[in-house]
């Protein structure tokens, strides 16, 4: 991630500075010219275990080696709700309507400064990918494997809910392409 390196008000190069905040004190990007401090507060993303026709849909990024496949996630937008949110984004990935829609949990992913708001959705209608996804597979519950990082604990959590118990691997180093 790319780090804050001017001030969005003033554009003054920002300082690390130490601040006195309610939890003791705390390094911040600041301004000395405005004041401004950057938070560099999580950003929520939202994601998805999507169930369809009793399988589990994960999707390949066209950015992606042809072998990873991962849950549909996006950024919740202004003025929605975690549920609002998924909900658009699955049809915006994948042109699918959601029918029932439960939250599995909310998981941290300090890596990429992220908050995932991750949900099981159950869906119909016929898959139509966005262009930002090339490919899609229909995995058995039972044969879903785990990544141990960000959405992987969310798929985890899931699977444990229905009696399943999941099988971490990592993410480079699957050989089986339906399963990553």
């Amino acid at each position: 991630m790319q780090a804050f390196r001017f001030c969005p008000q003033c554009a003054e190069p920002l300082m690390l500075l130490t601040k006195q905040e309610d939890g003791g004190d705390k390094d911040r990007l600041c301004c000395p010219a405005c004041d401004y401090t950057h938070w560099n507060n999580p950003t929520p993303v939202l994601a998805a275990v999507i169930e369809y026709q009793g399988q589990i849909l994960l999707a390949r990024n066209a950015a992606w080696p042809e072998k990873k496949y991962a849950l549909i996630t996006g950024f919740m937008e202004a003025g929605e709700t975690p549920q609002d949110g998924i909900t658009r984004e699955i049809g915006e990935e994948t042109s699918l309507k959601v029918q029932a829609l439960n939250l599995i949990g909310v998981y941290d992913f300090q890596r990429m400064n992220q908050v995932i708001i991750a949900y099981h959705a159950v869906c119909e209608g016929t898959v139509s990918l966005s262009p930002e996804l090339v490919d899609y597979r229909l995995v058995a519950p039972a044969a879903l494997k785990c990544w141990p990082s960000g959405t992987g604990f969310a798929v985890a959590d899931w699977l444990r809910s229905r009696g399943h118990e999941p099988e971490f691997v990592e993410w480079g180093k699957v050989s089986d392409p339906v399963l990553s």
